[in-house]
């Protein structure tokens, strides 16, 4: 049964320092952008400079494209196929659309900024550098994925999927996670104290190298003792 976890508020924020090695930002600053100049994305196309405004990029196509040093703002991107692509020095606002495909994609340095997805595929992805803020996504699925130096940051995660993915400086900031899977994870440095709400559907003997609150160690008790087997019981039951 999944198990929550609401952190009190005085302990967000609490200083990371010493417990867990903190996560380093991206820190994007974009040169002169030129507008995108239209039509459709192509695959393995060629991004350098360009900003993708509130355009409707449903469905399209630009699998193992190469964006660098652009914008996406405001943009539609339902289904689009974005397979093993790469986003370097990259800001991504306001993104909004189901099924998006990013499999085994290569995020660096780069910020999502309050996106509103469902069924983001981010299996086998490599996710370095990134910070994500504000905004929810639905279903997030980053099995097999491997992230390092990731913030996420206010945001509202439904039933992420980090199955058999390898997390390390990863932080979670006044967020809120519901029923995550954490099966198979390998984790190191990975700081969860100041989750909003944090709800395991699976995978708590995975969180290893994670460091969590005292308050979210009490909550998440019964679901500990049951995944090694213990039971609890009062005496004389």
């Amino acid at each position: 049964m999944a198990q929550k976890a609401k952190v009190a508020k005085g302990s967000r924020g609490a200083a990371r320092g010493g417990v867990v090695k903190e996560a380093r930002r991206a820190e994007v600053r974009l040169p002169p952008l030129r507008p995108f100049g239209g039509g459709e994305l192509e695959p393995d196309g060629d991004y350098d400079g360009v900003e993708f405004r509130g355009l409707e990029l449903g469905g399209q196509d630009a699998g193992g494209a190469l964006f660098m040093d652009c914008a996406v703002s405001g943009c539609g991107v339902g289904e689009t196929r974005f397979a093993r692509a790469r986003f370097v020095d990259s800001v991504l606002t306001g993104l909004r659309g189901v099924g998006t495909d990013l499999a085994e994609a290569s995020l660096r340095d780069v910020e999502v900024v309050d996106a509103r997805l469902g069924g983001v595929q981010l299996h086998g992805s490599v996710l370095e550098r990134v910070v994500v803020r504000g905004g929810k996504i639905d279903y997030l699925n980053l099995r097999k994925a491997r992230l390092r130096d990731v913030i996420f940051e206010e945001c509202v995660l439904v039933e992420p999927d980090f199955g058999l993915a390898s997390l390390e400086r990863v932080e979670f900031r006044g967020c809120v996670l519901r029923r995550v899977d954490f099966s198979g994870v390998r984790m190191k440095d990975v700081d969860l104290r100041a989750v909003g709400e944090l709800d395991v559907a699976r995978g708590l003997g995975a969180l290893a190298g994670a460091v969590i609150s005292p308050e979210q160690l009490i909550e998440l008790a019964a679901g500990f003792a049951a995944e090694v087997g213990v039971r609890v019981a009062g005496v004389g039951e």
